[in-house]
């Protein structure tokens, strides 16, 4: 079973969506742990509303260490029980078809499977082009000079097993670092 851990800021319009095509495009039996900041936040009381009417229970969390995503992220880790644990953002950026396929390579021994917006069939749209750039650049030098098996390790769209979330301390604290942080840790552990 996967804990679909989402951070949401105001995402009242999308998280319907989101929640529709989680029930149309993951077969692997899932639990979603919406995570919020505050209780003003628009997701919540769209989320209040429709919980019941999916194949999949679905849980408001809130925020335990501060605003913000990192740690939404972090809360979200934190509270999972489930053998592997998918970080999903509610802004329907993620290809969420290949959740299964993330899934099984989990079950297979893989500690984190990453999703790439740089390999055959990803892509980005937006964006600003600084950020861009320097996503680009580490994922280019991480995967290059010191042979780290993702061509994307900014992204968090990723799906990490119990054993990670278990074995590792998580430093980060501030930006998107926590994904490259888990997975780095992860490599090196190897």
């Amino acid at each position: 079973m996967i804990n679909v851990v989402v951070p949401v800021f105001n995402e009242g319009e999308n998280i319907k969506m989101l929640f529709d095509q989680l029930q149309e495009k993951v077969h692997t039996p899932i639990e979603v742990l919406v995570v919020y900041d505050f209780e003003e936040d628009n997701t919540c009381p769209v989320v209040r509303k429709i919980c019941n009417d999916y194949g999949f229970k679905i849980t408001l969390v809130k925020n335990l260490y501060g605003r913000g995503a990192l740690n939404a992220i972090k809360t979200g880790l934190k509270t999972s029980d489930k053998e592997a644990v998918l970080v999903l953002m509610a802004d329907l950026s993620d290809s969420i078809e290949v959740v299964d396929v993330m899934y099984d390579k989990i079950m297979s021994g893989f500690d984190v499977v990453c999703g790439s917006r740089y390999m055959k069939g990803g892509r980005q749209i937006g964006g600003p082009f600084l950020k861009k750039l320097f996503s680009r650049t580490a994922g280019v030098t991480l995967h290059y000079i010191i042979r780290i098996p993702t061509h994307d390790i900014s992204n968090s769209f990723k799906m990490y097993s119990r054993r990670v979330i278990d074995t590792f301390e998580i430093e980060s604290n501030g930006g998107f670092e926590l994904g490259m942080e888990l997975t780095v840790k992860s490599y090196v552990r190897v």
